[in-house]
């Protein structure tokens, strides 16, 4: 019995979605210009995104990246050797931000 109870849940969770995607797309195409051809790509991506939302993803573990150039390296007279990719800078906080959205305290 319990399997019927998880199919009909199943069931119902696929209503909702199936459900829920179709007012979104209608929604959208109300609102947009949208080809003909268009309307099942943009259905199945709407049911794809919202049949994703309530499974987990997984995360990559974390690994320690080699630095590009070594640590002891990295601080120069003229310039500041970014750890990422080895490029020579002048101002750092800036160019790390702008590459890989990273903030001073996640350097850190």
């Amino acid at each position: 019995m319990a399997t019927a109870y998880g199919e009909a849940a199943t069931n119902d969770e696929d209503v909702d979605i199936l459900g829920l995607s179709a007012s979104i797309v209608a929604a959208y195409v109300a609102q947009n210009t949208v080809a003909r051809t268009a309307i099942p790509d943009l259905i199945r991506s709407v049911h794809g995104a919202l049949s994703s939302l309530g499974s987990p993803t997984a995360e990559a573990p974390t690994e320690r990246t080699k630095p590009a150039v070594p640590v002891s390296r990295s601080v120069q007279r003229d310039y500041i050797v970014c750890l990422e990719d080895g490029k020579r800078l002048k101002m750092l906080k800036r160019y790390l931000r702008t590459h890989y959205d990273m903030s001073p305290e996640a350097v850190s």
